[in-house]
């Protein structure tokens, strides 16, 4: 099969979209597909004017132009995709789409007047624009083109299910799970008086909302001894400064470190000297980190409401609550009961979830059919 990403966002940028892109292209090259990206990012070299990369194997087409700070956007892009479609001639074209996407959405434009089978993946969570994009919707042809809508996790997927009044199917995101299982009795078991070790990792942006995760462990510090709760966030951004000073100023430097962006070794590393994975984001599509950390064996402390409902139950093998000042009451249960952190990542360790690349693939080869078919209908 002959399959064409359409994404803003790729290598050498970091990010979920770009990461999950990325990957996603790769398993399906291994798994014997032609797989080409056009995407708005430049390339290493600052390549932007349709050269092509070679990417483990993946045709990357960078089709960016001169912006500042090398944004990946382009609104020339749109006839280097017409001609591109037309020379590759795709089995299947599969935007990926955020919240504000204009490549992508260019790219969906142009996939379905090229009459391609189109999927569209969304990549972000809807809240509080669905209503205005509903309205667009409705006065456009996007209500009944034939192309596969789908999310990445369930609840993503009844945002964009708002908009369009459609069915909408979820394409999970991927990842190797094996790489991230700890190894057999590596993890040693929390002493009654040792303190409870819990780690997030998150890009320092609003979005995230690591201000509310230093006011959550304040809160839970009123509540505990001094030495009772450790927090290492791993992560950097924007906000980095301001976080620190933040951390300061609550009185939390022995209890909160940032310790900024590290190597995905090093995660892996503080995961098997963790307890706990503190996901405090309420606009949260999937949860790729908080997955990882699921993979690793630590029971995930996050907000309802989100992608993360998809691999962690709570009262099972995490926690899932409403609010941060729950969040808070959790941490500090977590912290004072053992009994009931060690049955937790007993469950946590023994269950495995299962969004492993198996499962991603089939779901996206589900959609590309399905994109296929609606466009058969079309033509009928």
């Amino acid at each position: 099969m002959r399959i064409v990403h359409v994404s803003d966002c790729y290598a050498p940028r970091t990010g979920g979209i770009e990461s999950q892109v990325r990957d996603l292209a790769r398993a399906q090259v291994a798994a014997g597909h032609e797989v080409h990206v056009l995407t708005a990012t430049p390339g290493a070299a600052g390549q932007r004017r349709g050269e092509i990369d070679d990417d483990d194997g993946v045709r990357v087409h960078r089709l960016g132009t001169h912006v500042p700070f090398d944004l990946p956007i382009n609104p020339a892009a749109p006839p280097r995709m017409r001609s591109l479609l037309r020379e590759l001639a795709p089995d299947a074209v599969h935007v990926h789409a955020g919240v504000v996407s204009p490549f992508a959405f260019d790219g969906a434009r142009v996939a379905v007047e090229a009459g391609a089978p189109t999927a569209i993946t969304w990549h972000c969570m809807l809240d509080g624009i669905a209503p205005v994009l509903r309205q667009g919707v409705a006065r456009t042809r996007w209500r009944a083109a034939p192309v596969a809508l789908s999310a990445v996790s369930r609840p993503a997927a009844d945002r964009v299910a708002q908009v369009f009044g459609r069915d909408v199917a979820v394409v999970p995101n991927g990842m190797d799970l094996e790489r991230w299982a700890p190894p057999p009795a590596s993890r040693v078991e929390r002493p009654a008086d040792a303190p409870l070790r819990c780690v997030a990792t998150m890009r320092l942006a609003p979005r995230k909302r690591g201000r509310a995760l230093v006011d959550v462990v304040e809160d839970a510090m009123t509540q505990l001894e001094p030495g009772a709760l450790r927090l290492d966030v791993l992560g950097d951004g924007p906000l980095r400064a301001g976080l620190e000073r933040r951390v300061r100023r609550r009185g939390l430097a022995d209890v909160v470190h940032l310790r900024g962006r590290v190597a995905r070794d090093a995660v892996r590393a503080a995961y098997t000297d963790a307890d706990v994975f503190v996901a405090p984001a309420t606009l949260e599509a999937f949860g790729i980190a908080a997955l990882e950390a699921r993979a690793a064996g630590l029971v995930v402390l996050a907000r309802r409401g989100t992608g993360i409902e998809g691999f962690v139950t709570h009262g099972v093998d995490g926690v899932l609550v409403d609010d941060d000042a729950c969040m808070a009451r959790w941490l500090v249960r977590l912290a004072t009961e053992p009994g009931l952190l060690a049955g937790l990542a007993a469950r946590a360790r023994g269950d495995r979830p299962v969004f492993d690349w198996d499962h991603a693939l089939a779901a996206a080869e589900a959609e590309y059919r399905r994109a296929r078919d609606l466009g058969f209908q079309k033509l009928l």
